[in-house]
């Protein structure tokens, strides 16, 4: 789950199935008890209908928490304090395991690094306010936490294959859904 609209649609079937849950956040599901095999193939199924997976191993889960502790950090949308930790210690504090374990467990399972995705998670956020039109680009270079626009402006380029002045040209159709990136 990447947004708080899965988050509901999520609830939604769990109480269509009669499923009892404690709560429903980003990434996760804390239910009451363990689900019996058909209760999961249903939820598996209906999951996967509104394009989201059932995710219970250990290793999977672990990569889900990573990815989501990425993605609020290349929002921004981290305490003021989190903003400006490395994003090895900023993790390896948030999982408590150690950043070169996590690293190579996520490289191995997503075929990418987490460098790699951070970045694909702040030049879609960028493409989103470039299409909204209500910030200058500086703004959104400081708003990523960006050291400069021509920072920002290079990683757009070689992520998108545009600048971003052209990018906000063409608009909406090169903005990705969170869940396909």
């Amino acid at each position: 789950m990447v947004c708080d609209r899965c988050v509901l649609y999520v609830e939604s079937i769990l109480k269509q199935l009669s499923i009892p849950f404690q709560k429903v956040q980003v990434g996760e599901i804390h239910l009451h008890e363990d689900l019996l095999e058909t209760q999961k193939q249903l939820l598996q199924q209906r999951l996967q209908a509104i394009g989201l997976e059932l995710i219970d191993n250990r290793l999977n889960q672990l990569i889900e928490k990573a990815k989501t502790l990425i993605l609020a950090r290349a929002r921004n949308e981290v305490p003021e304090q989190e903003k400006h930790q490395k994003l090895s210690v900023y993790l390896s504090e948030r999982l408590h395991l150690d950043y070169f374990y996590l690293s190579t467990l996520f490289s191995s399972v997503e075929g990418r690094t987490i460098e790699n995705y951070l970045i694909e998670q702040r030049i879609e956020k960028a493409k989103e306010l470039l299409v909204y039109g209500e910030l200058s680009l500086s703004e959104i270079a400081y708003q990523l936490d960006y050291s400069s626009v021509a920072h920002l402006s290079g990683q757009f380029k070689k992520t998108t294959g545009l600048t971003p002045s052209h990018f906000k040209q063409i608009g909406t159709n090169k903005l990705k859904s969170l869940d396909k990136i």
